[in-house]
């Protein structure tokens, strides 16, 4: 069983995890609780290991050691596509966006995997920005339009857990504040969100808690306004 967290059961959860890549330890024993509609911040400096912690609670990449654990049930040995189905999204940094589909074939292809209720591709669209966009090939898409709808269609499912790695890349101030309200509405309706990105100026305000990430290591819980304040802390990590 997963421990609680603020007296709730965590939606997402790891202990232990370590993960070493080319001989070298990237995470070392972190554990993590993430509960029903919280929005948390993983920060830390680039070369920290937040996108390979990511990896490892989406299932793309097996720890050396530890558990992971996804709605009260260990998920450590079960790929990426189960844990999806069993209410997981991912946005990774990578992009993965299928280029020779338009966007609304993006979205529908991601419904029939989520095996989920179809619902006019324009719906989806225009909660980022996009309904505009629909019959554009992604490959024709700007960065920041890929990235959202990269977004989109992790939101398909309405997954009970949701991993953000650099949700607001290739974004202006607006669209960066419309995502951070997407996924605030997500965390509203009870998915855990943890969001890694170096955007502190707009990611702190939308989170619940912060943690830091430093040397493979998850140190203590911050709170946002001990980052906010901190202009030499919150250097290092928007580096």
């Amino acid at each position: 069983m997963t421990p609680p967290v603020g007296g709730v059961r965590a939606v997402l959860a790891c202990d232990g995890v370590a993960s070493r890549l080319g001989g070298v330890a990237v995470l070392q024993a972190i554990d993590l609780e993430v509960g029903a509609g919280e929005v948390v911040g993983l920060i830390g400096p680039s070369g920290a290991g937040k996108s390979t912690l990511f990896a490892v609670l989406a299932g793309e990449l097996r720890p050396d050691a530890g558990r992971v654990w996804l709605g009260g049930r260990e998920v450590t040995s079960e790929p990426l596509w189960r844990r999806a189905r069993a209410g997981l999204g991912w946005v990774p940094q990578t992009p993965s966006v299928l280029l020779d589909l338009d966007v609304a074939d993006n979205l529908r292809t991601f419904e029939r995997a989520a095996r989920v209720a179809p619902r006019p591709p324009h719906e989806r669209a225009a909660e980022l920005g996009l309904a505009g966009a629909l019959g554009t090939r992604a490959r024709s898409l700007s960065g920041g339009e890929r990235r959202r709808l990269e977004l989109l269609r992790a939101l398909v499912a309405a997954p009970k857990a949701l991993l953000c790695d650099e949700p607001l890349a290739g974004l202006d101030g607006a669209l960066a504040a419309l995502v951070l309200r997407r996924l605030r509405r997500e965390a509203e309706a009870g998915a855990a969100v943890v969001i890694a990105d170096h955007r502190l100026t707009e990611l702190l305000p939308a989170c619940d808690r912060v943690l830091r990430l430093v040397g493979g290591r998850l140190e203590a819980a911050d709170t946002v306004e001990s980052v906010a304040a901190d202009p030499g802390r919150r250097a290092a990590y928007e580096a």
